[in-house]
C-alpha cells in the first residue's frame, strides 16, 4: 500500500479502564510500531494530580484540560507537522519533561474528551468509542490502578465514585460521534477470554459486511447496524469472520498476522476471538482511509461511497 499524503488518525475514546490500550496495542503490533505515532490525550491534563485534589476538579472535566492545545496539536499532526506534547506520568500524577512528536504513517490517539469538541472530531478518519458495562469497567479499573498506579481498593473506588457526574455529563454523551461504538459484556463462561462484544457501527463509514455467523439488527438511528460477537464464538467462525474483511482490502495483505485478539493480564498472554474482530474491522477502516487517502482523496470521512471506490480500485 502506497504511503498516505498525510497520517490516517485513529480515535480511541472512553472512560477510564475501558479497554483503550488493550484495543491499540494489538493495532499497532499488526501496523508496525515504526509506522504508528500513538499520543495519549491524557498528557493533555491542565493540572497535576495533587492540583485536582486541591482543586476538587476531576480529569474527565473539559476544564482540567488543555483542550485548545489539543485541537492545535492535532491538527497539525493531521498536516504532517511534528509536535512538542506534554507527558503526563500517570505512575505518580506528575508531568515529565515535553516530548517531540513526529508523524508517522498512522497515529492512534487514545483518551477522555477527544470528541468533546468539533474542531477534535474533524481529525479523526476513524472514530472509535469503547462502552463496556459500568460493572466490569469498575472491575477493570480496580485492578489497572491497584497493581499499577499505587492506589488502594477503597481510593479507586471512592475516586469513580467522585468521577460519575463529570462522566454522565462529558464522557459518555461522546459515543453519538463515534463511527464504532464497542462494548465487551460478560458472557455466559464470564472470563476475560470470552467476552461478547456488541458493535454499534454507525453511518459515518462505509462498514463492510461481516458475513453471516454474527447476529445484526438494525439501530435506533438510520444506517446504524448492531453486531453481536459472542465471547465464545468458535474459532473457524471467527476466523471465517476475519476472512470476509480481509478479502476486502488486498491491498493490505501485508498486515496479516496471527496475533490479532492478543492482550495481556499482568504478564500472562490471552487471546479473545470477539477482541480479534474488533481489531479486523477497525484495522479495514485504517488501511482503506488510508488507501484513500494516497490516491487522492479526502479519506474516509468526506464521502462513504467515494472511500468504497477508491477502496475497491486500490484492491485491483
Amino acid at each position: 500500500m502506497a504511503r498516505p499524503a498525510r497520517p490516517i488518525i485513529l480515535g480511541v475514546v472512553g472512560d477510564s479502564a475501558t479497554g483503550k490500550t488493550t484495543i491499540t496495542r494489538g493495532l499497532v503490533r499488526l501496523l508496525g510500531e515504526e509506522h504508528v505515532t500513538h499520543i495519549a490525550a491524557d498528557d493533555y491534563h491542565r493540572y497535576n494530580r495533587q492540583q485536582r485534589s486541591e482543586r476538587a476538579i476531576t480529569p474527565l472535566h473539559p476544564d482540567c484540560n488543555y483542550l485548545d492545545i489539543m485541537e492545535q496539536d492535532f491538527a497539525t499532526v493531521r498536516d504532517g507537522r511534528s509536535i512538542l506534547k506534554p507527558v503526563y506520568r500517570h505512575q505518580d500524577g506528575t508531568f515529565g519533561p515535553p516530548e517531540y512528536v513526529e508523524p508517522k504513517r498512522f497515529t492512534v490517539v487514545e483518551g477522555l474528551l477527544g470528541y468533546h469538541t468539533q474542531a477534535l472530531r474533524e481529525v479523526f478518519d476513524v472514530r472509535v468509542f469503547l462502552a463496556p458495562p459500568e460493572g466490569l469497567r469498575r472491575e477493570w479499573k480496580v485492578q489497572r490502578d491497584c497493581s499499577r498506579r499505587g492506589y488502594t481498593t477503597d481510593q479507586v473506588l471512592e475516586e469513580l465514585d467522585r468521577r460519575e457526574a463529570d462522566s454522565e455529563l462529558y464522557i459518555r454523551p461522546q459515543k453519538s460521534h463515534a463511527d464504532i461504538v464497542v462494548s465487551f459484556v460478560p458472557s455466559d463462561r464470564s472470563d476475560q477470554d470470552h467476552l461478547d462484544a456488541v458493535l454499534t457501527l454507525c453511518g459515518g463509514l462505509n462498514h463492510p459486511d461481516l458475513g453471516p455467523s454474527l447476529s445484526v439488527e438494525d439501530g435506533t438511528t438510520k444506517g446504524e447496524r448492531i453486531v453481536h460477537v459472542p465471547g465464545d464464538i468458535d474459532p473457524t467462525a471467527a476466523a471465517e469472520v476475519e476472512e470476509t474483511v480481509w478479502d476486502r482490502m488486498h491491498f493490505a495483505s501485508h498486515l496479516r498476522s496471527e496475533r490479532l485478539g492478543e492482550f495481556t493480564i499482568g504478564t500472562q498472554l490471552h487471546r479473545s476471538e470477539s477482541l480479534a474482530i474488533v481489531q479486523v474491522l477497525i484495522l479495514y477502516h485504517l488501511a482503506t482511509a488510508g488507501a484513500a487517502v494516497a490516491l487522492g482523496g479526502d479519506g474516509s470521512r468526506a464521502d462513504t461511497e467515494e472511500h468504497a471506490i477508491l477502496g475497491q480500485t486500490v484492491a485491483k
